[in-house]
């Protein structure tokens, strides 16, 4: 067969306008396709260029998975269906071992996965480039620490927020300088440990307490172009919620969550569950990572109790299903997540 070597400007000019996903693949094709694709030229084009797809990810027995979630049928009484698509991998290339590291938890930002080994590393990973930054802690890891990932809208650099769940003591990590610089800013406030933590316009949002009032809780976010907390959430008309009762999720790339308002914020509700058997169905909690469907107006959610770690959980007005997908060896983690070519 006749190989036609094609210029490099018409490749890049043909990979920009191929869905992620496919492009991921794409790099196990060659060598030259494999340096094209991490080129810091084509996800310039690309990110203007390709179509964005939003795909699940599933982290099941330690490792991340690209899958999809068969809903189709969902209101006609057709059993839902969870396929793995492709498994992604990761290992550190300083490594002497050619075992994959094991994932226990992964927080996303705009195409970039930050994801915590069960040694306790960080390493910020693009699986569409297969490029890897393996971040080093300034003194030392500490289990009390939570580290989340988001960027300056100004210089759109990239940079990791370090959290002290228990005293708001923070510092953040430059992409450009690779340093870490503390931030002299102290709060009366803790960080919820179990709570979410979600990214959206690159600022990180997760649940706080107040040691004013330790019986509910608020929201606060983290804006990585001005290095400040500040606190927002619509008060509940009914009372307190309880810290152990909230998750957080980010519903689709492009929702926005309000964190400034000159009048008043209020909640919308999208979902009631009732019926007979609401009390055998999984109740939110700060354990549990939960994707909404606003399509098929149903919420996906995983529990991370031993009781049902091995299923997903499809929630719907009068409507409850249970889709297994793996054994109960691992913690799964449900994240909507939008593949890029974006440059670490």
């Amino acid at each position: 067969m006749t190989r036609i070597n094609l210029p490099e400007d018409f490749l890049v000019e043909i990979l920009s306008k191929v869905p992620a996903i496919t492009l991921a693949r794409f790099r196990t094709t060659s060598k030259e396709w494999n340096t094209l694709i991490r080129d810091g030229r084509l996800a310039k084009k690309y990110y203007s260029n390709a179509p964005k797809q939003s795909l699940v990810i599933l982290l099941n027995k330690f490792r991340v998975c690209l899958s999809s979630v068969n809903l189709c049928g969902v209101h006609n009484n057709i059993a839902p269906s969870v396929k793995i698509t492709s498994q992604l991998r990761l290992r550190d290339p300083l490594s002497s071992s050619s075992e994959e590291d094991d994932i226990q938890d992964v927080f996303h930002c705009e195409g970039l996965l930050l994801c915590t080994t069960k040694d306790n590393r960080r390493v910020v990973w693009n699986p569409c480039s297969g490029k890897t930054m393996w971040i080093q802690p300034r003194n030392s890891y500490k289990d009390s620490d939570y580290y989340t990932i988001g960027y300056d809208k100004k210089s759109f650099c990239y940079k990791i927020l370090r959290m002290d769940t228990f005293h708001i003591e923070y510092e953040v990590y430059d992409f450009t300088s690779n340093s870490w610089k503390n931030i002299h800013e102290t709060r009366d406030l803790s960080i919820s440990q179990m709570g979410s933590h979600v990214s959206v316009n690159g600022n990180t949002y997760c649940l706080g307490l107040s040691k004013e009032d330790p019986s509910g809780i608020i929201l606060l976010c983290f804006d990585f172009s001005i290095k400040r907390l500040t606190v927002s959430l619509p008060e509940d008309s009914k009372g307190h919620f309880n810290h152990s009762d909230v998750a957080l999720s980010v519903t689709r790339e492009g929702k926005q969550l309000c964190i400034e308002s000159t009048g008043a914020m209020s909640w919308s509700k999208f979902l009631i569950v009732s019926g007979r058997d609401a009390c055998y169905r999984p109740q939110p909690n700060n354990r549990m990572s939960f994707l909404v469907d606003q399509e098929n107006k149903v919420v996906l959610s995983c529990n991370n109790s031993r009781f049902s770690n091995n299923r997903i959980h499809i929630v719907g007005e009068d409507k409850y299903m249970e889709v297994y997908h793996t054994d109960k060896s691992s913690i799964p983690i449900l994240l909507s997540y939008v593949l890029r070519l974006v440059q670490i």
